[in-house]
């Protein structure tokens, strides 16, 4: 059986929850934010941007970043890693469309990662999703948009390899003067064959890399949580 390619975070909390050490490079990923606030739906979309850019990072290839919606930051995305020039941007008239043009950019293998943001997937939508990734040995990662405010993104079922939900936590407190570097509370809502867990990390930096708070790793575990949603 050949080796199954893995996408480390480089932060030992989460490679360590993760089966082989880090994401399955072929296959499908959903994320969703905690909570349909902005500053949470924000953590989401850079959570999964940071992932995409240490690809093209250390791959040298474009990705394909397709959504219905016109309301990407690209300058924000740029501070998580992923520059705009390693960005082809796709942005198709409806979900259906959306599902057509991630499937087409697998086919064609330029991307090194597809990102895509929708608001509803179908069970069988992400089947295909899943098996176009793994044929291709590219990461597809699905932005899960609220439908509604009491509604959780991840309530419907799905074929993806993992589900995370993602919120902004408070950052460091520093003098009034500087600005602490972005903390999240990362959830893995569910993996196959392994556990769920959750924990507070620093958002990406300008590589798209995560790291660990100045505290311990169980205090940051202890502060997070335990997974607080039932796995969908």
């Amino acid at each position: 059986m050949a080796d199954v390619r893995s996408i480390p975070f480089g932060v030992t909390g989460i490679d360590a929850g993760l089966g082989g050490g880090g994401l399955r490079a072929g296959a499908l990923h959903e994320a969703a934010a905690l909570t349909c606030s902005l500053v949470d739906d924000a953590a989401a979309t850079l959570f999964l941007a940071g992932i995409a850019a240490r690809e093209a990072l250390s791959s040298g290839r474009p990705v394909v970043w397709a959504s219905c919606r016109n309301d990407l930051y690209a300058p924000g995305v740029e501070q998580a890693g992923l520059a705009s020039a390693d960005v082809i941007y796709a942005q198709p008239r409806d979900d259906a469309a959306l599902l057509a043009v991630v499937e087409d950019a697998l086919r064609d293998g330029t991307p090194c990662a597809v990102v895509a943001e929708a608001s509803k997937v179908s069970m069988v939508a992400t089947r295909r999703l899943q098996l176009a990734a793994a044929d291709a040995d590219i990461p597809v990662l699905l932005l899960r948009r609220h439908r509604g405010r009491d509604r959780d993104p991840l309530s419907d079922p799905s074929a993806a390899w993992t589900r995370w939900r993602i919120a902004s936590a408070p950052s460091e407190r520093l003098d009034p003067a500087r600005v602490g570097r972005a903390r999240w509370l990362v959830e893995l809502a569910r993996q196959r064959g392994g556990e769920g867990f959750s924990l507070i990390v620093e958002g990406c930096d300008e590589t798209g890399r995560l790291a660990v708070p100045a505290v311990s790793a169980h205090r940051a575990v202890e502060t997070a949580g335990t997974v607080r949603h039932a796995a969908a």
